[in-house]
């Protein structure tokens, strides 16, 4: 199978997301908590949580919220992977932030 887009591996993973939300019948928070849930034990990139954040944010979901994910999971994942996803988590944040600075500027002209 071929693909005419230049992006197959994202293209892929955005099907695959679309195609889990729509088969899954939790509310859309909560879904992205057990995502968030699931990234942290699998001691997920920043790119990881890129993409995630920003659902958590459109769905309503707090910081606060996401720190509880975070102190739930850690008797079961360990302290290190807890503050690893922290870590890639405000990694990722300064990462979208920038991306936006850039995509504000570019619209501006500056």
């Amino acid at each position: 199978m071929t693909t005419s887009s230049e992006t197959p591996v994202l293209d892929t993973l955005a099907a695959m997301t679309l195609d889990s939300i729509e088969r899954c019948g939790l509310p859309e928070d909560d879904l992205i908590l057990t995502r968030i849930a699931a990234l942290v034990a699998m001691d997920a990139s920043e790119m990881s949580y890129v993409a995630h954040l920003g659902a958590a944010a459109a769905s309503g979901l707090t910081a606060s919220q996401v720190q509880d994910v975070l102190v739930a999971v850690a008797p079961i994942v360990g302290t290190a992977r807890v503050m690893s996803a922290a870590t890639r988590m405000t990694e990722a944040l300064g990462f979208a932030i920038a991306v936006a600075v850039a995509e504000a500027d570019a619209e501006l002209g500056t």
